[in-house]
């Protein structure tokens, strides 16, 4: 009797196995190597490779792995953003890790294993794949989170961020669950297609378990009442940490999300999850840019804009259609570039002895480091919705696909938004060329030898927020 081995389609892998056999092998590396610099380029490599082999992919007819993996067009997109996070996540930690006394072997190994959680997250076709995806991205961050073993705050940071964050995990494996006994199954095409033969109308198992689910997507990108460990993580981990984990977990969070409601839970509950989607995002933008308008730290500032801009991504998601979907994409591709670029000049502005930068920090930042304080002009402006700049085309997506889905309301709350937030944005520009400098010589001649590897970050963030938004055509 002849042995049939099944037909194993690895393709879907290829960009997960290339991040996590180059996690491996920084690891195994940093046995031998003394300066940890070098693991820092070497992990940039290993992002960069697998940046080419997604590529190599593209855009490709969708391959699935087992029906558990797919490297369709979405998956293959929401690579490239968690990518471009992770790289210029990387060359902001060289830098700032050197400057903290933490350059350890472990925090590249770490980010990189955090990497191939959202990769895993994106091209996710069941649920517990899902979650596999979402734990091996979370515990990495826990750890960055309190990579500052030197710093109260950092460690605070990751006990709030673990312990809140295993509650959620609970709320969605308990939501999987709840769907699989409604179900019969954990695969998103097979649950999509039980719940549109409408064998039980309104079936309050598959209610609850989408409820559940939903709880556990808001607590990882932050919605309202989801939302209350973001300020407090952002702050307290290293800023090279926040920088990477405010895009790429945010945008693997919508990505698994965007993927679970499209295929599992549409069309049969698609009124059902409109209208909450479309309440979190009024009320998630709304909270954080109020919330945002009386910080004083630039750190706390951003957790809060994050928050409003998860209600902005919120907003595309809330439009069911594939307006809203290509909306999303291109607002989390714009959101990782601006965040990262605004958290890379915070990484500069930073000094030695602090885990936090004031606003006062960046009194007279024009005339200390003209370049460094114009980059942070067009990331704030961005952030805003000013045009041409990358993130007014993000936002006017959204926008418009809510009012093409008669969400003609959520569209008017979101503009109106987006010019409550014009007034903190402006109060870091306003303090960095109105303002009296607060620093010594001695910090002014600091600052200007830091932007080495930040330096390069900062320079391919604004070069995206400017060129793609000039031509989004491309991205489109």
């Amino acid at each position: 009797m002849q042995l049939q081995l099944p037909e194993i389609n690895l393709l879907p892998l290829y960009p997960l196995l290339v991040i996590t056999g180059w996690a491996v092998l920084v690891l195994l590396v940093d046995l031998f190597v003394q300066d940890k610099r070098a693991l820092g380029y070497l992990a940039l490599v290993g992002v960069l490779a697998a940046g080419a082999t997604t590529l190599a992919l593209w855009p490709g007819v969708p391959v699935s792995f087992q029906n558990m993996a797919i490297s369709d067009a979405s998956a293959l997109f929401f690579n490239l953003v968690f990518l471009s996070a992770g790289v210029l996540g990387v060359l902001v930690a060289i830098e700032y890790l050197e400057r903290k006394d933490l350059q350890r072997g472990e925090y590249y190994v770490l980010l990189l294993f955090a990497l191939g959680g959202m990769i895993t997250m994106a091209a996710a076709q069941d649920l517990l794949i899902v979650f596999l995806g979402l734990e091996t991205m979370s515990v990495a961050l826990y750890v960055l989170s309190g990579f500052n073993q030197h710093q109260l705050s950092s460690i605070e940071a990751a006990m709030k961020y673990f312990i809140l964050g295993a509650f959620a995990s609970a709320f969605f494996l308990y939501g999987i669950a709840l769907t699989y006994a409604a179900a019969g199954s954990t695969n998103l095409a097979q649950i999509g297609s039980w719940l549109a033969q409408g064998v039980i109308p309104n079936d309050p198992l598959a209610l609850a378990g989408l409820s559940l689910l939903l709880v556990g997507f808001g607590f990882k990108v932050a919605l309202v009442p989801f939302q209350w460990w973001t300020p407090d993580v952002y702050q307290g981990a290293p800023t090279s940490v926040t920088a990477f984990m405010s895009a790429g977990a945010k945008a693997a969070g919508f990505a698994a999300m965007l993927r679970v409601l499209y295929n599992a839970f549409t069309p049969a509950f698609t009124g059902d999850w409109v209208v909450v989607t479309a309440v979190l995002a009024a009320a998630t933008m709304t909270f954080g840019n109020l919330a945002a308008l009386v910080q004083r730290d630039v750190k706390r500032l951003l957790g809060y804009s994050s928050i409003a801009h998860a209600g902005y991504a919120m907003v595309g998601v809330a439009a069911a259609g594939p307006e809203g979907m290509r909306g999303v994409l291109f607002y989390l591709l714009a959101y990782t570039f601006m965040t990262v670029g605004a958290f890379a000049v915070a990484c500069a502005v930073e000094r030695r002895e602090q885990t936090t930068t004031a606003l006062g920090d960046y009194a007279g930042l024009a005339r200390r480091s003209p370049l460094l304080a114009a980059a942070m002009l067009l990331f704030m402006l961005s952030l805003i919705g000013i045009p041409p700049l990358m993130g007014f085309w993000g936002k006017l997506f959204v926008f418009r696909a809510a009012v093409e889905a008669n969400l003609t309301w959520l569209a008017v709350l979101g503009v109106l938004n987006s010019a409550l937030s014009a007034y903190y944005y402006a109060g870091v520009v306003v303090q960095m060329y109105l303002r009296e400098p607060e620093r010594s010589p001695a910090d002014d001649g600091d600052l200007m030898r830091r932007q080495n590897t930040i330096g390069v970050a900062i320079f391919l963030a604004v070069a995206a927020t400017v060129l793609l938004g000039i031509w989004p055509s491309g991205v489109v």
